[in-house]
């Protein structure tokens, strides 16, 4: 009996001893550990993607208190800098220690976002538009806004299309009211994206990349495209270009107008040309001169230079007229010419 008794307070004694080494072994465990473990280090630069700054963001190897929160991240879109000593203090209560600075005097950090440019937001408004007030497509709207546009910046996991909320548009003042929006987007509410402009309609017109003379034959290396109000006259098939002539000088970045441009004339004012008269069964041919340039198929006056009479002609070449339907007396006097000249 006594033995036993003896027995069960050994065992209660070594379970004793074994509680109350478990701390100090956990203890020296976690030391050994924290002995293998990297130690804590600042990174020279940070993406976020929450509204907050942790300790971990900030510091590799952060351990348990990686999580903590401990700054104001930038604004969506922005990336400021944090000094080091800031740094370092914020996290001091904290209980991280031997932080290795890596010698950095501050840290950069980044705010993530999904850009929305103006292009986009010009984009979606022409959209909205297209097809109706007598617009066509959207990439032929020109919008213009009454103020400066900033790019939008959102969640960078901000889902969907921008949207049109409301519109309002006046083609006699060509001039739009807008408000536009993302529902995904709890940041995109705190924006104003109110907007007022103009939107007309516009073309690809044609102008030349230098300047051009007068009476200067245009070539296809000479055309290019800019985009310009829609206009009535305003040119805009480049067949209806290359070949022409220039009626006067041409300027780069001036749309081409339909006036501006005329067939080449090869026929001048006072050139030596042929006169040439067919009917059924007779062909004559005689010294002409112009009294007028013409380009081809252009009806101008031309003088007989025999019998001094002026006749219209259409240019059919160069230095070449044809005579169509004329006087009998004209006809009789080319015959008379033509019989009376030596055979």
């Amino acid at each position: 009996m006594i033995g036993k008794m003896i027995s069960k307070a050994i065992r209660r004694m070594m379970i004793r001893q074994t509680v109350t080494a478990l701390p100090v072994l956990v203890a020296l465990g976690g030391a050994a550990f924290a002995q293998n473990a990297p130690p804590p280090a600042l990174k020279s630069s940070v993406t976020v993607t929450s509204d907050v700054v942790r300790i971990g963001d900030l510091v590799e190897n952060a351990g348990p208190v990686a999580n903590i929160p401990i700054f104001r991240s930038p604004d969506l879109g922005t990336t400021g800098a944090v000094d080091t000593d800031r740094i370092v203090d914020a996290i001091r209560p904290h209980e991280l220690i031997g932080i290795d600075t890596r010698g950095l005097s501050d840290v950069l950090v980044t705010r993530a976002s999904r850009t929305i440019p103006v292009q986009e937001i010009s984009g979606r408004i022409a959209q909205s538009l297209a097809g109706q007030y007598g617009f066509g497509d959207a990439h032929n709207i020109l919008v213009t806004f009454d103020r400066n546009v900033r790019t939008l910046q959102v969640e960078p996991d901000a889902v969907g299309e921008l949207q049109v909320l409301s519109m309002a548009y006046d083609p006699r003042t060509t001039r739009f009211d807008a408000t536009l929006g993302l529902p995904s987007s709890a940041e995109m509410r705190k924006q104003n994206t109110h907007y007022i402009g103009t939107a007309i309609a516009t073309v690809d017109a044609l102008t030349v990349d230098h300047p051009i003379e007068r009476g200067q034959i245009i070539k296809a290396s000479d055309v290019t495209v800019l985009r310009r109000p829609r206009a009535d006259n305003v040119v805009t098939d480049t067949n209806l270009v290359v070949g022409m002539q220039a009626r006067h000088p041409l300027l780069p970045s001036q749309p081409l107008n339909t006036a501006d441009l005329m067939k080449p004339e090869i026929v001048q004012r006072s050139d030596s040309v042929t006169i040439v008269y067919q009917a059924p069964g007779i062909t004559l041919t005689l010294r002409g001169q112009a009294q007028e340039p013409g380009a081809l198929g252009d009806t101008i006056s031309v003088l007989n230079v025999e019998s001094k009479r002026v006749v219209s002609g259409v240019v059919t070449g160069p230095d070449r007229i044809n005579v169509g339907a004329i006087t009998t007396r004209v006809v009789d006097n080319m015959v008379m010419q033509s019989q009376s000249q030596p055979q």
